[in-house]
């Protein structure tokens, strides 16, 4: 019995120098690969033969541990590469190269045809004879109607009251049931020049729909990511009452121009620059971001801002003529997701 078991022993002991011998190697070899020419001393375990892949690993835990040291790795040969680029510029001084402009999907941006040109004469022309045109002749004052949808909740109720602080002389106004059709002649009457309706799914605004009075046009938009101004963190006091400044960003083709125009038709034209308030309308890809902030001139050189809330995000739906009118309406534009969004650098604001 003793015999068998030495027999057995000396078995195990042989399989270990076996494993042994073999893992020596392919550790020699992955020591040498993973020695990049910069110095960086690189995980032993990082280091795959070729045309190896860290999915293959069937382990969860083993093929995680693998995956955090290859990122490790990754950025250490990326911060070496940055170390030896920063002492060459210092080396060279002012024969340095230009910094490579970093690409995004902003500036890789499919070409447009209805990009604004600022000193075409047909812009220029449709501008002077649209809709708006009694506004920016300044004309007429703006004068706002904010209303929901029927039975809001307090959220969009709130939201509503909010905005009316922001855009100088709003009036809120419940539904009561009313349909639009209604309401708008309504509005006419008693000299609105827009009408904003904030529609709401599951006690959550969702929708805006802006029409500008008499004669339209109508925009509908998605509304998204709401905050309150109780929900933003480190925000500042309550605005006070004077007319705030407005600034329209990225509004650039001949859609967007209309919809800028849109929106600068909510402010009146002569802002109170004591107040030191400003509403921004902010189009990226196609999302138009709203804040309304107050600044603060510390120094010569730094401007502090404070946000006031509320903010939302805003994204173009439709586009229609005239005033609000659902089944006969006729649509400048529709954004219709399966023939626009084939792309992802194509944008239409």
């Amino acid at each position: 019995m003793a015999k068998a078991g030495d027999k057995s022993g000396s078995r195990g002991k042989k399989g270990l120098k076996r494993k042994a011998t073999v893992e020596e190697p392919q550790e020699a070899a992955a020591a040498e690969d993973g020695a990049p020419e910069s110095g960086v001393q690189l995980p032993k375990a990082a280091a795959f033969p070729p045309g190896f892949s860290i999915s293959e690993i069937k382990n969860k835990q083993r093929r995680h541990l693998m995956f955090t040291r290859w990122k490790q790795q990754q950025r250490k040969e990326k911060l070496a590469i940055k170390k030896k680029l920063k002492k060459e510029r210092e080396a060279l001084g002012d024969k340095a190269p230009p910094k490579p402009i970093p690409k995004t999907i902003d500036n890789q941006r499919v070409y447009d045809e209805t990009v604004v040109d600022p000193n075409d004469e047909e812009v220029a022309y449709d501008e002077a004879t649209d809709e708006f045109a009694s506004y920016f002749n300044r004309q007429t004052s703006p004068k706002i109607l904010i209303t929901t949808s029927d039975r809001p909740h307090g959220r969009t109720v709130r939201l509503c009251e909010q905005l009316s602080t922001v855009i100088p002389n709003s009036h809120v106004y419940y539904r009561r049931g009313l349909a639009l059709k209604k309401i708008i002649p309504q509005c006419i009457s008693r000299d609105f020049t827009d009408l904003i309706v904030i529609n709401e799914d599951r006690k959550t605004p969702n929708g805006l729909i802006l029409s500008h009075l008499p004669n339209g046009p109508t925009a509908h938009f998605k509304m998204s990511s709401v905050r309150l101004r109780k929900e933003i963190k480190r925000r500042g006091k309550d605005p006070t009452e004077h007319i705030p400044e407005i600034i329209l960003n990225n509004f650039t083709t001949r859609l967007g121009h209309s919809v800028g125009r849109m929106f600068a038709s909510l402010f009146p034209h002569n802002p109170q620059f004591i107040g030191r308030q400003v509403a921004t309308f902010h189009n990226q890809r196609d999302y138009i971001f709203f804040r309304f902030h107050r600044y603060i001139f510390k120094s010569e050189k730094k401007v502090g801002i404070q946000e006031l809330g509320p903010r939302f995000t805003l994204k173009l739906r439709s586009l229609q003529k005239g005033t609000f009118d659902s089944k006969y309406g006729e649509y400048e534009w529709v954004h219709k997701p399966r023939e626009m969004d084939t792309s992802r650098r194509k944008f239409h604001l």
